[in-house]
């Protein structure tokens, strides 16, 4: 009967361990490449954001990173759409597919003069390849500035649908 139970507890821990992530699979994870023939990224956007105790707007310009990060192979760009924080259109980006050749980028702006977005305003984009290849990056980054006072920063775009 003891020897059941140290099983047991050998079992037990064995199978903590491996559930935890101990076992060495996620770094295995974290070193896997995963490729992509096409996908739907919501990215968030800032066209401004308060500051203050009475919620001054804050302008701020805003571009749209895409970076093919495929060493070999062209990722075409298809729609890049731009939304308000209700979820109304303001702007469609791309009237014709763009083709972004290995290692290369693109941009969009939103200038800073543009308050329509609001604070929760976002992009849509929808890229795709012939080819599996490494997922393109894409983010916004935001920055402003007034008087002495200035801010930057960054926000990553998020799969929402892979094709």
């Amino acid at each position: 009967m003891a020897s059941r139970k140290k099983i047991f507890i050998c079992l037990f821990i064995f199978v903590f361990c491996a559930a935890s992530g101990t076992s060495g699979a996620d770094d295995l994870n974290r070193t896997m490449i995963f490729l992509s023939k096409g996908q739907v990224i919501y990215v968030p956007v800032y066209s401004h954001i308060y500051i203050g105790n009475r919620e001054r707007p804050f302008l701020l310009a805003v571009t749209l990173s895409i970076r093919n990060t495929d060493l070999n192979n062209p990722v075409v760009v298809k729609k890049a759409t731009y939304y308000n924080s209700q979820g109304k259109l303001l702007e469609e980006y791309i009237n014709t597919p763009v083709t972004l050749e290995k290692m290369s980028a693109t941009r969009f702006v939103v200038h800073e003069s543009d308050k329509a977005g609001g604070s929760g305003a976002s992009f849509l984009l929808e890229w795709e390849s012939e080819k599996p290849v490494s997922p393109p990056i894409i983010e916004t980054v935001m920055i402003g500035a007034q008087t002495q006072q200035g801010i930057s920063f960054t926000s990553r775009g998020q799969v929402i649908k892979e094709k």
